[in-house]
């Protein structure tokens, strides 16, 4: 019974993560995407939102090869902009306790838009125990195939931890009943603070996975 949390927004923050891609994009592609250009991807994963702004500069699809390039050029700008004594991510200490505690007794999976490499990068920034299986953006995939690769075999019930109305859409999508991290994903739904303890999030997790809520 996989519990699936997504990575930003629901385990921490990474403040610059859009600047940081528009930037690595720039140096591949000799100017960055514009702010607009951004805005008007309507996917949510890497392999869509540089796929998107790829036909926008080229007119065409991106291919495997772009995509490896793309992810290459953005880890280093993580690694570079996140480097000792350069900015810091937050992470969001009872939530990670939380992911942790479950996954000594559950099924628990780190699920992300984030391109694989660039996940990986993150976790580990966040201190996620290596031993959660993690699953990024993969091409020609949204973010509910994600979801669903992930659950694959596996007998529920399930659950998608996530902050975004994306997040819940992809659920919806893979059949998935849903926890909200934060204030911006409203609805019907049960839903935490970012700093709520370990022990709430832990409780909220299994009373949604009986079907309490």
């Amino acid at each position: 019974m996989p519990i699936c949390f997504d990575l930003d927004g629901t385990l921490g923050h990474f403040s610059s993560g859009f600047v940081l891609l528009r930037e690595a994009l720039g140096g591949l592609w000799g100017v960055a995407p514009t702010v607009e250009e951004l805005g008007r991807c309507g996917g949510s994963t890497d392999w869509e939102i540089v796929d998107e702004l790829h036909r926008m500069r080229f007119g065409r699809g991106l291919d495997e090869a772009g995509y490896a390039a793309y992810e290459s050029a953005c880890i280093a700008r993580f690694r570079e902009a996140f480097a000792p004594g350069a900015q810091e991510a937050v992470g969001y200490g009872g939530v990670l306790e939380a992911m942790h505690r479950l996954a000594a007794t559950r099924r628990v999976w780190l699920v992300s838009g984030n391109a694989p490499g660039l996940l990986a990068f993150k976790a580990g920034l966040l201190g996620v125990d290596p031993a959660i299986p993690r699953l990024g953006s993969l091409p020609r995939h949204d973010r509910a195939d994600l979801l669903k690769r992930a659950l694959r075999g596996c007998p529920g019930p399930h659950l998608y931890v996530g902050d975004r109305p994306h997040d819940l859409a992809a659920a919806q999508a893979a059949g998935l009943p849903f926890l909200g991290i934060g204030a911006a994903v409203p609805g019907d739904h049960p839903s935490l603070s970012e700093d709520a303890e370990a022990e709430h999030v832990v409780a909220t997790v299994e009373a949604a996975l009986s079907g309490r809520h």
